[in-house]
């Protein structure tokens, strides 16, 4: 139906420039990152599902959190990994680039609410940590879940429907590596001017609503652990949060830079690097973020490695 609406069936994705050596290094270098994000997530839902010791809300929401990486970075890198591949442009059907952007977006929207959900979760066991297990029960961590993922895919059925809607005849090249929503609007022959303010509303609500939790908490977090009066127990209160809060600054900083503006139509260099920050540096980094700095989870593979390695040997 919105092929109907549009002059382009298809579109061509430039993805990056450069020959063909260095499209081949660029391959290598992104497989690489792609299949350790995959492995190092993975890894992490494993244990939160298995290992008694991460039966916590605050595992629970990383589990999914990890769910999430995987599912973003397999929207858009196996479609970049092919296109660096090919020695032509990268052809993506309408129905095809539909999909990925909403698959994209919606996936995003899912992870900046259960974010923010993970922060109120900080709070609570920092600030209030007698209440923790009452407040932060299993029916109250599912249903965290349940509303971060249904907000998340229907907040983004109507942007992307709109964003179809134009239609797309002054080319059918998109100067990206995946069917970026700025580059798009680019190619429409029709006043985009007031869908992109609408866009841009609802990016800073549904951005800088998801960050307004995390601030909140983290401003009582952070005045709760200044009045811890022993150094030792500062740093063991910091330490259940620091993961989170190093995710949350490379998560929304990324985002704010590409979807908080008015103006979607932004360079398309500029777009690149900060969508390669969201889609493949920001997953590949979550497995060590989490668990570097994480005693239970590097006990718990520990633990896993010895098992597996016991199976092997037997």
């Amino acid at each position: 139906m919105m092929s109907n609406h549009s002059s382009a069936t298809e579109f061509c994705l430039l993805g990056f420039p450069g020959s063909q050596e260095i499209h081949h290094t660029l391959f290598a270098i992104f497989f690489l990152f792609y299949s350790v994000t995959l492995m190092g997530n993975t890894v992490i839902i494993v244990l939160v599902c298995v290992d008694k010791r991460l039966q916590s809300p605050m595992y629970f929401f990383l589990g999914h959190l990890s769910a999430l990486e995987i599912l973003v970075t397999s929207t858009i890198v196996p479609v970049m990994l092919w296109g660096l591949l090919l020695p032509g442009m990268q052809t993506i059907s309408l129905p095809g680039c539909v999909t990925q952007l909403f698959l994209y977006l919606a996936l995003g929207t899912t992870e900046f609410a259960l974010l923010g959900a993970m922060a109120v979760d900080r709070y609570v066991a920092v600030c209030n940590p007698l209440r923790y297990s009452v407040i932060m029960n299993s029916r109250t961590c599912i249903w965290v879940v349940i509303v971060s993922w249904v907000f998340g895919f229907l907040s983004e059925i109507w942007p992307v429907y709109a964003t179809f809607q134009f239609t797309f005849c002054k080319s059918n090249l998109i100067d990206h590596f995946y069917c970026d929503r700025g580059q798009l609007l680019k190619l429409s022959c029709d006043d985009t001017l007031f869908t992109e303010f609408v866009l841009f509303l609802m990016a800073v609500f549904i951005i800088v609503g998801s960050l307004a939790p995390t601030i909140v908490s983290y401003t009582y977090i952070i005045s709760t652990i200044l009045r811890i009066p022993s150094a030792s127990g500062r740093r063991k209160a910091f330490s259940t949060c620091a993961s989170h809060f190093t995710f949350v600054v490379i998560g929304y900083g990324s985002c704010l830079f590409l979807y908080v503006k008015p103006k979607q139509t932004q360079a398309a260099e500029y777009n690149k690097i900060v969508s390669l920050l969201i889609s493949v540096l920001t997953p590949f980094l979550n497995p060590f973020i989490f668990t570097l700095r994480n005693d239970k989870v590097k006990e718990a593979f520990r633990d896993g490695v010895k098992c597996c390695y016991q199976l092997l040997k037997d």
